[in-house]
């Protein structure tokens, strides 16, 4: 990480110089004066940039400058409603603008609020703390869009103070220039008023002079009980773009002179290409040129059928390796070995678990597996780059605008401002736009080539090349007392990525001891919708479900008596027990199962209604309770959950990726399924919301479905489900 200078004291909410009466007020400890370097990326006529994230023209048109990307999950909407909520503006009349890819739009807030955690911090040093996070975030060219981060961390760290301090800005230079006190003044929709004067002018009219003042370094914010755009159901500013078809996604990017290119990697990840014979491909129509990249051969074509039939015509050798022997069998051996004989980490104690065993009655144990998954974006992984004349443009829908940008100047040896990075809507993510690999490739294509291209993958190099969520082994044990309480928990699994709190559970059980062993593969690993909490939700609340059962309880009733130390918890899983007729009579082969996990700051409970009359289980109906302090757009909320509950469907139901002589063996959707719409459930959703801080949406649908589901499973079938995927009902572990 790049050395921290010496930072001048300086307060973070800066507010603008002026150019033709627009005032721009942002959020950034300034380590001098960026305005020459940002305003010419985002101020046009008539506006003029300080700092980062909110504009105000002379025409008083207000743009909400977002660092995040939209990838379907509306953040742009509720990080403008954030602004403007707090900036008392004109909702109707919003602007938004995605930040630049430049190092100076590094995400700083995102970073504080992570590393801060929402701890109180003192005005003296709040600004020295800004300062160290913006080097920080600088030198790790953060501008990601992940996490759940985007409304809990960037919209409470840096969209609602924007607005404050830009709202308290336009009051003072109101009131000076009116000869009023600034308590006298309201405002409403971009307008200041002076009731006893009957007077009012709209928010541009005294950007010039606002800009002059000194911001307050940290506004008052409204209380929850004033909000009238937060908590409310925006319309989403994406989606009229996308139901007309103008949307521009990075598949759509169009360049004079662009061509198609397609490539195909080694099957088993690693390997580099020994030797390409063309031949039979050299001199097909349309073939432009043929590369041999070193660990993937690209064709550069006049269209994308054209690229894709030639680099079929390929006769490509791969270099071989230990890898190539191994299979999904073998790679879990592997890690059972790990697990009995590997060395372990420790993660998270409490108490202590080995005296608690030698008290105990006796020890219950149980094993569980979850595959390898890939993302699945509906887009596939596609990127058009131009490079010429000592400069690069990059047409793409990335999850890291900045950070692509940074490491294709890095690759390439360009010095950071020869590169443009362009960004696009997503079609899909789920962590796997997260990485730069598609980018790089468009980048060395179009530079080897000579020409703009556009490079698209196929279905299957996108699902048999992906970063995929890792294949991992869990094994879970208690020590239960006479009555079969749990008097501990010891779990220890295979892979550990983020976040570190994903294996700790919230349950009352005294001593806890969570521990990880590493047992590396070949296999590239990634970023999958909740990370770790995806895995460790479904052993979690399948094993305390385990649990109830050994003590003869109810699983909703021994939940809720765990949780009882835990108000908010209770809280949820009595709504989603209530919301899903928990305990009513179901017809034969039908059953309900529970679950519910924290993540991301949101807790989220979910009951599932299945149906294995037929040997395969359907799920009927999800009822999904969450509460994620406050939904800032309930109805996006609701449609994340909703989201986060199908994608989850989708791995629980069908999702594997395995190995056969070292490669992915699934390659496109016939043997990759997905959840289709003639088998999606029933989904009702309560918001549940409580005085708790901002929770993420995104992510906190996913984990709890696959274990609600297994659950239901049992309790129909007296099976447990201790692997994933549940095809078959009939293969579970009788009980």
């Amino acid at each position: 990480m790049a050395k921290l200078g010496k930072w001048t004291r300086r307060g973070f909410i800066g507010a603008g110089l002026v150019a033709a009466g627009a005032l721009v007020v942002g959020v950034a400890i300034r380590p001098g004066d960026r305005t020459d370097k940002l305003e010419k990326y985002v101020a046009g006529e008539g506006e003029h940039l300080l700092a980062a994230w909110v504009k105000i023209s002379e025409e008083n048109v207000i743009t909400a400058i977002i660092p995040h990307g939209e990838m379907g999950q509306g953040v742009h909407t509720a990080l403008s409603a954030m602004l403007a909520e707090e900036m008392d503006a004109d909702w109707e009349a919003m602007e938004i603008l995605e930040a630049p890819a430049i190092k100076d739009y590094a995400n700083f807030p995102l970073v504080r609020e992570f590393i801060a955690g929402g701890k109180a911090v003192p005005g003296m040093v709040f600004d020295t703390l800004n300062g160290a996070m913006l080097a920080i975030s600088k030198a790790m060219n953060m501008q990601i869009t992940g996490g759940s981060t985007s409304v809990r961390f960037t919209g409470t760290g840096a969209m609602q103070t924007a607005g404050a301090a830009a709202r308290e800005l336009i009051v003072k230079a109101a009131a000076k220039d009116w000869g009023v006190p600034a308590s006298s003044l309201r405002t409403e929709k971009s307008v200041v008023y002076h009731d006893g004067s009957n007077r009012s002018a709209p928010y541009g009219t005294f950007a010039a002079a606002a800009s002059e003042m000194e911001p307050n370094i940290r506004p008052t914010l409204k209380s929850r009980k004033d909000y009238t755009l937060m908590g409310q159901s925006l319309p989403r500013v994406d989606i009229p773009a996308k139901v007309n078809g103008t949307a521009a996604f990075g598949i759509d990017a169009k360049v004079d002179g662009m061509k198609y290119a397609t490539v195909m990697a080694p099957p088993v990840h690693g390997a580099k290409i020994e030797q390409v014979d063309e031949s039979a491909a050299k001199d097909m129509p349309g073939v432009i040129s043929i590369h041999n990249m070193g660990d993937y051969v690209g064709v550069v074509a006049d269209g994308y059928w054209q690229a894709q039939q030639a680099l079929y015509a390929l006769d490509i050798t791969f270099t071989t390796s230990e890898a190539d022997a191994l299979n999904q069998e073998a790679l879990y051996a592997q890690y059972a070995q790990a697990l009995d004989s590997g060395k372990r980490k420790v993660l998270h104690k409490t108490g202590d678990v080995t005296k608690a065993e030698a008290k105990a009655a006796r020890i219950f144990e149980a094993e569980y597996t979850v595959p390898y998954l890939a993302h699945a974006c509906m887009e596939p992984m596609n990127a058009t780059a131009w490079v010429r004349d000592g400069v690069c443009d990059i047409w793409c829908g990335t999850q890291n605008p900045l950070g692509t940008k940074e490491a294709v100047a890095k690759a390439f040896d360009m010095k950071s401002e020869d590169v443009s990075l362009h960004t696009a809507f997503m079609g899909g993510a789920f962590g796997r736009r997260a990485m730069t690999d598609y980018v790089m490739q468009a980048v060395a294509l179009s530079k080897a080539s000579g020409h703009p291209v556009k490079l698209i993958w196929s279905r299957e190099e996108t699902t048999q090349q992906d970063h995929y969520r890792p294949a991992v082994i869990g094994r879970y044990r208690a020590a239960l007392d006479s009555n079969n309480m749990p008097m501990s928990w010891e779990s220890v699994f295979v892979h550990k990525m983020d976040p570190p709190e994903a294996s700790l559970i919230p349950y009352a059980i005294p001593n806890q001891k969570m521990q990880v062993v590493e047992s590396p593969s070949h296999t590239r690993l990634g970023p999958w919708r909740s990370v770790d909490h995806t895995q460790h939700g479904y052993f979690t609340e399948s094993f305390i479900e385990e649990l109830a059962h050994e003590a003869g309880k109810d699983g909703y009733e021994f939940r809720r008596a765990l949780l009882s130390d835990h108000p908010r918890f209770v809280k949820v899983l009595d709504v989603a027990a209530k919301l899903g007729n928990w305990g009513a009579p179901l017809p034969d082969g039908q059953a309900r199962g529970i679950s519910i996990v924290e993540s991301f700051m949101t807790i989220c409970a979910q009951v599932v209604t299945v149906d294995v009359s037929k040997g395969e289980p359907r799920v009927l109906h999800v009822a999904c309770a969450a509460d994620p302090g406050l939904a800032v757009n309930p109805d996006g909320f609701t449609a994340q959950m909703q989201s986060g509950i199908i994608y989850g469907l989708c791995a629980a139901l069908h999702g594997e990726i395995t190995l056969e002589d070292g490669a992915v063996a699934q390659s496109n959707f016939h043997d990759y399924e997905i959840l289709r719409i003639d088998r999606a459930p029933k989904i009702d959703t309560v918001i549940v919301s409580s005085d708790a801080r901002i929770g993420g949406g995104g992510e906190p649908g996913t984990p709890p479905i696959a274990p609600a589901l297994a659950n239901a499973v049992f309790n129909a079938t007296g099976r447990r489900m201790r692997s994933l995927p549940i095809r078959d009902v009939s293969v579970g572990v009788a009980s």
